[in-house]
């Protein structure tokens, strides 16, 4: 019997219409996240949240996501990409249809962290086929600047996108305008990808793992929400703490005894994949929450409307767009290490100037020179440090290595945020009205972001500490590998 011959590889075309579909999902996990932000003010009148718990509107997206990461890589691994893929789409699609028609806080929070589920399926998913389709290199480094262009893309339009639809048609329609995006990349999807491959031998999936990870991350970041308001002797504060620091370590103990753990051990070998599950969690509680920091700024502060708010976030979402491209470049040209270490260093010295422009009644242009600085640091940080995370990584790990970088983002997202709002206490000032309001909510914001500077330099420390982390490989790409 002759041996079978390999799939042909895919043509040039074809890997860019791939390369596109793909950067489309990654803006519409962008442009989900994001939108809301602009939304928040309204979405809490409108269903009634109270200050403190208007977070999780944020938070439980973030939490349900970093929860089920590692479970969506794995699944991706072994059920297929393209299946994964498509599956996590339409999820996106019905749950946000859902949220659109939501009439209570319960059910928003509700379809907020099963939207966070899709996502943690659909991004591992899509970085999975991004480094499987693209060779380590050149090729694939341009394809991830791609990709996260198109995710800087997703904060543009979503700020932006987000203020229009809020002004014209209220905030349940931020969550109709994904419906159509997600349903056709879902179709694209199962269109272009490659076929997935029959696996002969059966895999078992971590259930218990992914189930005991979701609850203690929930109940930990339910602490730091919870605990400024109930305060951290409280029953409920206390018992939480417990039954989290109990169910992570109910997880330590069944990844080291189930057969086909969410998180093998051989990949803690690859100091690049450690570095980057490091740096992704400074660079989520710290980039990453700023948005609802200067929400707060813009809307609250300085009385902004939606849809100025979402022009006003318009210039950092395209200096990081602008920022991932020279990510790309600068790994290329001065290694991996010292593109994070800059990008990083550029990100903390733009949230000190940012600090140092917020006022209650100046311009816009005051605050700019630190958003374009700390928006440059972030695109080009964001490149890298993905770069970083699948370099030297096999292909049949690469969604579970991307779960992993993507959990910590998450984790480090949902942590770094309630740790934030925590310190800022924004929901204390009860008793205060107009121009004394503002004036002591705008110490609060200054507060965090000095915080957020303090945080982006705690990331050099973690890069400092895999300093030793090698450069990505850098074979010459074929013609059908370019994008």
């Amino acid at each position: 019997m002759s041996a079978l011959k390999a799939p042909p590889a895919p043509s040039r075309q074809r890997l860019g219409l791939s390369l596109f579909v793909l950067a489309t999902a990654q803006l519409v996990i962008a442009l989900d996240f994001n939108v809301v932000y602009v939304a928040l003010p309204s979405i809490g009148s409108g269903l009634g949240f109270s200050a403190q718990d208007l977070q999780w509107v944020v938070s439980a997206y973030v939490v349900a996501t970093a929860g089920f990461l590692l479970l969506g890589g794995r699944t991706t691994d072994l059920v297929g990409r393209r299946r994964v893929f498509v599956v996590a789409a339409l999820l996106y699609a019905g749950s946000s249809l859902v949220g659109g028609l939501a009439g209570s806080a319960t059910v928003l929070v509700a379809v907020r962290a099963v939207q966070g589920i899709g996502g943690a399926l659909l991004f591992p998913a899509t970085l999975s086929l991004i480094n499987t389709l693209f060779s380590e290199g050149p090729a694939r480094n341009r394809a991830l600047a791609v990709w996260g262009a198109a995710g800087a893309g997703g904060l543009c339009f979503g700020s932006l996108l987000g203020g229009v639809l809020v002004d014209a048609f209220g905030w349940p329609s931020v969550f109709y305008v994904n419906v159509p995006l997600a349903g056709a990349i879902a179709v694209a999807g199962w269109m272009l990808f490659p076929a997935d491959e029959v696996r002969g031998q059966r895999r078992e999936f971590d259930v218990a793992g992914a189930l005991a990870a979701t609850g203690g991350i929930t109940l930990l970041v339910f602490v730091l929400v919870h605990a400024p308001e109930a305060g951290w002797t409280s029953v409920s504060v206390l018992g939480c703490s417990v039954a989290s620091v109990a169910l992570l370590a109910a997880f330590a103990v069944i990844e080291t005894r189930t057969r086909d753990p969410l998180t093998p051990a051989r990949l803690f070998a690859h100091r690049s994949l450690v570095a980057a599950m490091g740096l992704t969690a400074v660079f989520s509680a710290t980039f990453s929450s700023l948005p609802y920091f200067l929400t707060l700024y813009f809307q609250t502060v300085r009385g902004y409307s939606a849809l100025e708010t979402g022009l006003a976030f318009l210039v950092p979402a395209l200096v990081v767009a602008a920022g991932t491209k020279a990510g790309e470049l600068a790994v290329g040209a001065i290694g991996m290490t010292k593109t994070l270490l800059g990008s990083l260093l550029l990100g903390a010295a733009g949230a000190a100037l940012l600090a140092l422009g917020l006022t209650a009644d100046g311009s816009y242009a005051r605050v700019l020179p630190g958003i374009v600085l700390l928006s440059a640091g972030q695109g080009a940080g964001w490149t890298a440090m993905w770069i970083a995370a699948a370099a030297g990584v096999a292909p049949g790990d690469q969604g579970v290595a991307s779960g992993l970088a993507s959990t910590t983002l998450q984790v480090g997202g949902a942590v770094g945020l309630a740790v934030l709002v925590a310190v800022a206490d924004t929901g204390r000032h009860g008793g205060l009205t107009g121009d004394a309001l503002r004036l002591a909510l705008l110490g609060d914001i200054r507060t965090a972001v000095y915080v957020i500077a303090a945080g982006i330099c705690l990331g050099t420390v973690v890069l400092l500490a895999f300093r030793r982390v090698p450069a990505p490989l850098t074979p010459a790409p074929s013609a059908s590998q370019a994008p």
